[in-house]
C-alpha cells in the first residue's frame, strides 16, 4: 500500500466511516463479544471537544478514530481501526488524534482496551501510554486495560485543528 497517508476531519455517520466502524465493530464482537457501537450514543458533533478522525490512502479511507470528553483536560480515545494492519494507518490515526485533542484543550488521553487484546496493549505502551487505574464504567472489570498519556500543557487559545493535512512516516 502506498503511503500517501492524510487526515480528514469526519463524523462517525460519515459514509465514508461506517464501512470502518461495521468492521471494527464486527472484529470486536467475534473476538471479545462485544461490539462497542454504544461509542458514539453521545457524540456531539458541532462540540470541539469531540474529534473524529479518518485515515485516508489516495481516495480510501483506511482508518479511524475519535476523542469524547471525560472531563475538559483529558479525553478518551475511541474506536481506533486500521484497515489494513501492519501499514502505518494505526500510528497515522493515533497521532493524528493526539495532535487535535491537544488543540482542543485536552492535556491527557486515557483509553480502554481489553487485557486480552495484547496487540493493542502493546501499540499503546510502544507509544508511550501508561497502563492507570481503570475509570469510569471499567472500574472493576478485570477484562479492562485502561491506560493513559499526558500530551503537554495545552496552547493558551484553543481552536480546530487544521487535519487535512499530509502524514510523514508514523
Amino acid at each position: 500500500m502506498p503511503q500517501s497517508l492524510y487526515l480528514v476531519a469526519s463524523h462517525p455517520d460519515a459514509p465514508e466511516a461506517r464501512p470502518l466502524i461495521d468492521a471494527l465493530s464486527a472484529d470486536l464482537d467475534t473476538r471479545f463479544g462485544s461490539d462497542g457501537r454504544a461509542s458514539f450514543q453521545d457524540w456531539q458533533p458541532h462540540d470541539p471537544k469531540h474529534v473524529f478522525l479518518l485515515v485516508c490512502n489516495d481516495d480510501e479511507a483506511v482508518g479511524c478514530g475519535a476523542v469524547r470528553p471525560i472531563s475538559d483536560s483529558i479525553g478518551e480515545v475511541k474506536r481506533m481501526y486500521a484497515k489494513y494492519p501492519g501499514q502505518g494507518i494505526g500510528r497515522a490515526v493515533l497521532a493524528g488524534l493526539e495532535a487535535a485533542a491537544w488543540q482542543a484543550g485536552y492535556a491527557e488521553l486515557w483509553l480502554e482496551t481489553r487485557t486480552s487484546n495484547t496487540e493493542a496493549c502493546s501499540f499503546y505502551q510502544k507509544r508511550g501510554y501508561r497502563r492507570i487505574p481503570n475509570y469510569g464504567r471499567y472500574v472493576g472489570r478485570e477484562e479492562a486495560a485502561c491506560f493513559g498519556r499526558y500530551l503537554g500543557p495545552v496552547p493558551a487559545a484553543t481552536s480546530q485543528p487544521e487535519l487535512q493535512s499530509t502524514l510523514g512516516n508514523f
